[in-house]
């Protein structure tokens, strides 16, 4: 890239504004060079986690080229983790920290996950997610939002933001304006939310507000239209929404927010399929973003020189303004600065993974039927595995057949993912179940349950069969108790499998 890209300031600005992601579990030679010229951020995904100490090496080598450089990550526990995405996060997401609704445990939780990340070198999270998860049909936030209600959303968010930046993590608040009451996922489609602005007020933005007044570094834009904000551009290239709101001062109706504006994945469908890559790029740009995450998805020299060409086409066309991508540039630059001032040798001790197992075994919801009896032998664990969100991804293990198998030897199990269902019926799937458990106990782990008939339908056939059947709900508890033992763990992380392998064994 650097054979193309001269280093002046105009390019040097564009490079700073991106947050691209790259192949490997080290650098690539050309994500060094491009450091040197200018790059400002680059992201971590689990395809670049594979060890605590590779990542440590990793970042850095990074920062051979550039001390200051914004490593980010995607990490914000429970069902979405990068760091840890080879065997689980140690941490319970959102819903099961706003469960327990205690501040002190969010902060302590997050203030954990911070000194896991520090110890790695990565000093930017794009966490924590403030939606408010309104409509419990969310196909992608769900157990990644505190809950429903935005009073709490907001204690935690702020809370959650407190513990992490303690420690000199950068934290990100997202999905700004709020992807809450969405029933389409940004990552395939551009959803529309038809509320009223006062609504959004009330609700949405509530969180948001709370995270600016704490001191959040950063805000992520959503993919998302908002009618009564911006009936025409979808809140990442709205200028109605990041410069009219967001930045807008609060006696103007704003939320005061001077930190980093960082978009969400550029590649994501919402924005790839319905404006281009490089041209969103350039939109986000004007409308008032700083950086842009470029995704999980294309990634690599030739991308990055797209994009830089992109946006200085669009400078010397007269589309966005050099001023505003000075700005923009001299944001992220900042932001690297302060978490290097922040940096400090007590940041980055090993974290304390009590501290997220006590709050997992908090978060439980146990509902016991009166014919339930402890469990002390073997058991046969039935996973019933919806299709994976982007977000979440489905190369992280998830469930309690680990924590039971340590537990009670013998154990074993099964997934079963939507199609199975569907291919053999119902009934089949129940008696396959049925059969591999034998004379043992069955326990059927759900995520989800009131979003997949299928699901309710054949636990309602293992149920009519074995009315022991213990049943663990891992996503979002909407579907009434089912079972000799029902446990809502909240999140699907193996800590939270942990918690719930506890209660069913008696340990």
């Amino acid at each position: 890239m650097s054979s193309q890209i001269p280093r002046d300031q105009l390019h040097a600005d564009a490079l700073a504004v991106l947050q691209p992601g790259f192949a490997g579990a080290t650098a690539p030679e050309w994500v060094r060079r491009s450091i040197a010229e200018g790059l400002a951020s680059v992201a971590l995904y689990g395809r670049n986690c594979q060890t605590p100490e590779q990542v440590a090496a990793l970042t850095a080598e990074l920062r051979k080229e550039n001390p200051d450089i914004l490593v980010a990550i995607d990490e914000e526990g429970g069902d979405v983790t990068r760091l840890e995405v080879v065997d689980g996060s140690s941490w319970p997401g959102n819903l099961a920290l706003g469960t327990v609704d205690d501040p002190d445990v969010t902060r302590a939780v997050a203030r954990e996950l911070a000194h896991s990340l520090a110890a790695c070198g990565v000093n930017f999270n794009w966490a924590p997610d403030a939606d408010v998860n309104a409509n419990p049909d969310n196909p992608v936030i769900g157990v990644r939002a505190f809950g429903a209600d935005p009073a709490l959303c907001a204690r935690h968010t702020a809370a959650w933001v407190d513990g992490l930046q303690s420690v000199g993590v950068a934290a990100c608040a997202k999905h700004f304006p709020g992807h809450g009451d969405t029933a389409t996922d940004s990552h395939f489609g551009l959803p529309t939310i038809e509320v009223g602005e006062a609504v959004l007020r009330e609700r949405d933005l509530v969180p948001f507000q709370a995270a600016v007044d704490q001191g959040v570094k950063a805000v992520m834009t959503a993919h998302i239209v908002t009618p009564a904000l911006d009936a025409e551009y979808p809140a990442t290239l709205s200028q109605k929404v990041l410069n009219g709101l967001l930045r807008a001062p609060r006696a103007e109706g704003g939320l005061g927010f001077e930190g980093l504006i960082v978009t969400d994945g550029i590649d994501m469908g919402a924005i790839a399929q319905t404006y281009g890559i490089a041209r969103g790029t350039v939109m986000a740009l004007a409308a008032g973003a700083d950086a842009i995450c470029t995704g999980g998805g294309p990634d690599g020299e030739d991308f990055v020189t797209e994009l830089v060409e992109a946006i200085v086409r669009a400078v010397r066309e007269g589309e966005l303004s050099e001023e505003r991508l000075a700005d923009a540039a001299g944001r992220v630059r900042a932001l690297g600065a302060w978490s290097t001032a922040q940096a400090r040798p007590d940041a980055r001790r090993a974290p304390d993974p009590a501290v997220g197992l006590d709050a997992a075994r908090r978060a439980l919801t146990v509902t016991r039927a009166a014919h339930h009896t402890p469990v002390s032998g073997a058991v046969h664990v039935a996973t019933f595995s919806p299709e994976a969100n982007i977000a979440a991804g489905d190369a992280t293990p998830w469930g309690v057949l680990g924590a039971l198998t340590e537990l009670l030897p013998g154990t074993d199990g099964e997934t079963h993912p939507a199609g199975r269902a569907e291919d053999e019926g119902v009934a089949a799937l129940a008696t396959r179940i049925l059969g591999a458990a034998g004379e043992r106990r069955t326990v059927a782990v759900v995520r989800d349950q009131h979003r997949h008939p299928w699901m309710s339908q054949t636990l309602q056939a293992l149920l009519t069969a074995r009315p022991d059947t213990i049943v663990v709900e891992m996503g979002v508890p909407q579907a009434a108790p089912s079972g000799a033992l029902h446990i809502a763990t909240y999140g699907a992380a193996p800590v939270c499998g942990r918690a719930a392998a506890e209660v069913i064994t008696g340990a």
